[in-house]
């Protein structure tokens, strides 16, 4: 049984970002990534470069790669080892998109919001 469980995060109209990206990437990418997830899921926090790093005030990106494709999906943790997904974009520039971790960041406000957590938690 892994440590700690992995989500992903619902948007109010049902859409889960980070699982439709990972659904559309091709097979190769989406074995990396799931099995980033696993490790992830295994280590939590623990898991660092080259699979995981921190990007800014407690969001995290899964790093994985095939050939010249880079993909990122951006995390975050909450009390009770639950690991929330938020949402995933190929890479294309040497910095991960400061809208990208915004978008990430706006995500865990809302669902700490909707699930009843006080930010500070």
């Amino acid at each position: 049984m892994p440590k700690y469980q992995a989500i992903f995060y619902d948007k109010a109209d049902g859409s889960e970002p980070a699982k439709d990206f990972i659904l559309s990437v091709d097979k190769k990418m989406r074995a990396k990534i799931l099995k980033i997830i696993a490790m992830l899921q295994e280590n939590g926090a623990d898991l660092r470069m080259p699979y995981s790093e921190h990007l800014e005030d407690g969001i995290f990106e899964i790093r994985a790669k095939v050939g010249s494709d880079i993909s990122r999906v951006l995390y975050f943790f909450v009390v009770g080892h639950k690991i929330i997904l938020t949402n995933g974009f190929i890479k294309k520039t040497q910095k991960t998109p400061k809208r990208e971790i915004e978008k990430a960041k706006q995500y865990r406000v809302e669902y700490l919001s909707r699930k009843g957590y006080d930010e500070n938690d």
